[in-house]
């Protein structure tokens, strides 16, 4: 089973990028839709075949071969006419099914392609609006198990929150949906929009979405196990025995010699004797009659599963910074906290089951949790929310040592977050 992700951006060149980063994940170049306006998708092409390009390729060579594939897939945009958008260079199985039958040509052909392609009839009018207003769409048609990696791609490339985008837009331009009979926007009105949009990144807003799961159980029929029942007719010869009577005239003349009697006249005078020969011919008549029934039924009863399942939510912290850290306008430097480290580790590790490390020997691991704990990634989370991700960057380094170090690393955490005075 497939699943659509689809994706908004505010330039080409954060779309190629993105294109290049979902090659490498593992995304087929057959399953990547992209649509853009006519001015951008031309840019995009030739940016794609510049010097520079081809020597980041020679260079770097995993991003290389993402460049090339990327220039692969740009170098088949065609040109499409979508009304309320206007002209546009798409390439993708969705530009194929716009170009196809003359559908792009049709009131609401976009809506119909996205539909089509899994996106709920709402959203497609936002993505519909934002390609009109000077954005890229890129849509990737995506296995059930890789969809949710194909979204962080997206998103680690900075996909546009087009929900909060179509908000801003009902503010300003009073929009409410996509409407393939407005006339389409020129040049100059796109590039304003692009520009206000990152204008309107620039200012200051950051939005953090705070994203919650929920479980939905349903049930759906399958497919079990059953009986199939065939009638046929089938021929068995039978062989009976039947006695039957036949009957034959048999004429036999006796030479006599006595005087004729009145009885003799008689018999002479009464005309021809016709004797008739009858036999009996075997009859054979069938009749069918039911012997037996075959009754095919099913029973059907009820069985309670339980579902066990995870859900996923966004905590979001808060904290005020202090009026001397935001003076500084930096996080102290990793040699203030000596002091602290060190008595952490004389009152704790060196008498715990690690005994016998040095200090030095837990430094890296107090340096990991403090540039841990000044990284943006992990901005708002809690220690819970970041251990394991913690964990797999240790150990994919350090393999098999992060139970030793784990404490020293939890300290410099909550030292720098402020958990510890």
């Amino acid at each position: 089973m497939a699943k659509t992700v689809i994706g908004v951006f505010d330039d080409m060149s954060e779309a190629q990028r993105v294109v290049s980063d979902l090659l490498g994940a593992g995304a087929s170049r057959d399953d990547i839709s992209l649509l853009a306006g006519k001015e951008e998708g031309e840019a995009a092409a030739k940016s794609l075949d510049t010097k520079e390009t081809k020597k980041a390729s020679g260079t770097r060579a995993a991003e290389g071969a993402g460049i090339g594939a990327a220039a692969g897939l740009f170098a088949g945009l065609a040109a499409l006419a979508i009304p309320g958008v206007g002209p546009v260079l798409a390439v993708g199985p969705l530009a194929a099914a716009l170009g196809g039958a003359g559908i792009g040509a049709a009131a609401g052909g976009l809506i119909g392609g996205l539909t089509n392609a899994g996106v709920p009839e709402e959203s497609a009018h936002r993505y519909a609006e934002a390609l009109r207003r000077g954005s890229v769409l890129i849509v990737v048609k995506a296995p059930d198990d890789r969809a949710a990696e194909f979204a962080d791609v997206m998103n680690r490339d900075g996909a546009v929150d087009v929900d909060q985008r179509a908000a801003r837009w009902e503010k300003t331009s009073r929009y409410k949906r996509f409407d393939p009979r407005a006339a389409p926007l020129t040049l100059e009105e796109r590039t304003r929009e692009r520009e206000t949009n990152v204008q309107h990144y620039k200012a200051g807003e950051r939005v953090v979405p705070v994203v919650e799961e929920e479980v939905k159980v349903g049930k759906r029929a399958v497919q079990g196990g059953g009986v199939r029942v065939f009638s046929q007719i089938v021929e068995q010869p039978v062989q009976e025995n039947v006695t039957l009577r036949e009957e034959e005239v048999s004429v036999e003349r006796h030479p006599v010699d006595r005087p004729v009697t009145t009885a003799d006249w008689q018999a002479a005078r009464q005309g021809p004797i016709e004797v008739t020969e009858r036999s009996e011919e075997a009859v054979v008549a069938k009749q069918a009659r039911v012997v037996e029934e075959v009754v095919v039924s099913k029973n059907v009863g009820e069985r309670v599963q339980t579902v066990n399942e995870t859900v996923r939510h966004t905590d979001v912290r808060v904290e005020s910074i202090g009026a001397e850290q935001a003076e500084a306008g930096a996080a102290r430097p990793f040699e203030t906290y000596d002091a602290d480290f060190r008595q952490n580790y004389q009152t704790t590790l060196a008498r715990g089951g690690q005994a016998g490390q040095t200090y030095d020997y837990y430094v890296p691991a107090y340096r990991y949790g403090y540039t841990a704990a000044n990284d943006r990634r992990y901005s708002g989370r809690n220690w819970d929310a970041v251990q394991t991700d913690l964990q797999r960057d240790w150990e994919a380094r350090n393999p098999g040592t992060w139970q030793h170090v784990k404490s020293a690393v939890r300290y410099a955490w909550d030292k720098i977050r402020g958990k510890i005075g």
